[in-house]
């Protein structure tokens, strides 16, 4: 008896947040069935053993939840998803080492507005992620904390159950993004970003839009197309300056201005805002006066020049890793 009541307490709880439209929601679309939630979750864990070489670093009930509701109650396909998240991230330490919103390159992202966050969902509950391609500073941002901005907001929308069953929706405007900044985007680093997004995260992508994308895009969505799934490339919709494709998708009254919507224009610092709080004036030094720093450093440089007879210059400082290094998709030659 105390082992049934447990069990009840605990599914209780795992819907406790969720009206009765989106645990019916949840049952249609996700084959999700609260009578059997404890043990889907528990044959899930109970893989963790066949793979020794991963740390799973966390494995209660409301985490790998939200693995299945992204593969659909596919235990198999969760496991795996489960398995790639950790993996992933074992295998690249140096983006996960200081993943909060007070590391300097995660939060400069994120005052750069990688990503923004729209306030209310779409018609479909879904999240509405924008990314305004030409405000990448690349003096100031590289792409990997761009990646990892981008990955944290993730992990704080995705503690939201509704979330986990609506999903999200991505606009990307590459309106004046110059040939210049893409031949920055690498094979490398976006293949990292298509495997830490679409095969190691426990989200739901209803739809990835470009807008105002230039002919450079184009060839490069051609060039990393191999290595996204199917059901990837055909929910990537390429509109062009065609805005009202993109309303059929989604409707205008959820969109803001810049997308052709009815809303104001974007915040581009309210996601900061809300997950820096207090502490989001702290990087006014870098963003007001980002150009007096830049001065105030070469000052500095030549000082130490001027002190020494023979000037040193150390390389570790210099280097860059080797995936934002690597050749580059679109060659200025």
């Amino acid at each position: 008896c105390i082992r049934y009541a447990f069990k009840d307490f605990a599914m209780n709880h795992l819907h406790s947040s969720l009206s009765s439209e989106m645990m019916e929601k949840a049952r249609l679309e996700l084959n999700e069935n609260p009578d059997t939630l404890h043990q889907d979750i528990q044959q899930v864990r109970d893989m963790i053993v066949t793979r020794p070489d991963i740390g799973f670093l966390r494995t209660d009930d409301d985490f790998i939840l939200r693995f299945l509701r992204a593969r659909k109650f596919d235990q198999l396909e969760t496991f795996r998803l489960l398995a790639q998240y950790f993996q992933f991230r074992q295998q690249n330490l140096d983006m996960f080492q200081s993943f909060k919103v007070d590391d300097l390159g995660i939060k400069r992202a994120l005052m750069d507005g990688f990503p923004g966050v729209l306030e209310s969902p779409d018609q479909h509950g879904r999240k509405i992620l924008i990314l305004f391609a030409s405000n990448w500073d690349q003096s100031r941002n590289s792409f990997i904390d761009i990646l990892r901005a981008i990955l944290l907001s993730l992990e704080v929308l995705i503690e939201n159950p509704e979330l986990q069953i609506n999903g999200f929706i991505l606009i990307i405007d590459w309106s004046n993004f110059s040939f210049k900044q893409a031949s920055k985007l690498t094979p490398n680093i976006l293949k990292l970003a298509i495997e830490g997004l679409q095969d190691s995260f426990p989200a739901r992508f209803g739809g990835i839009h470009f807008v105002n994308q230039p002919w450079y895009i184009h060839a490069m969505y051609t060039i990393i197309k191999p290595f996204l799934k199917d059901k990837t490339r055909k929910r990537i919709f390429l509109h062009g300056n065609n805005l009202n494709s993109l309303h059929q998708l989604i409707q205008p009254e959820f969109l803001p201005s810049e997308f052709g919507g009815t809303l104001p224009p974007y915040d581009m610092g309210m996601w900061a805002r809300t997950l820096l709080g207090p502490d989001y004036n702290d990087e006014t030094e870098y963003t007001l006066t980002y150009d007096a720093l830049h001065l105030k450093g070469i000052l500095m440089c030549l000082v130490v020049l001027l002190c020494r007879s023979q000037s040193t210059v150390d390389t570790g400082t210099l280097r860059q890793t080797d995936r934002e290094t690597s050749t580059p998709l679109l060659a200025l030659d």
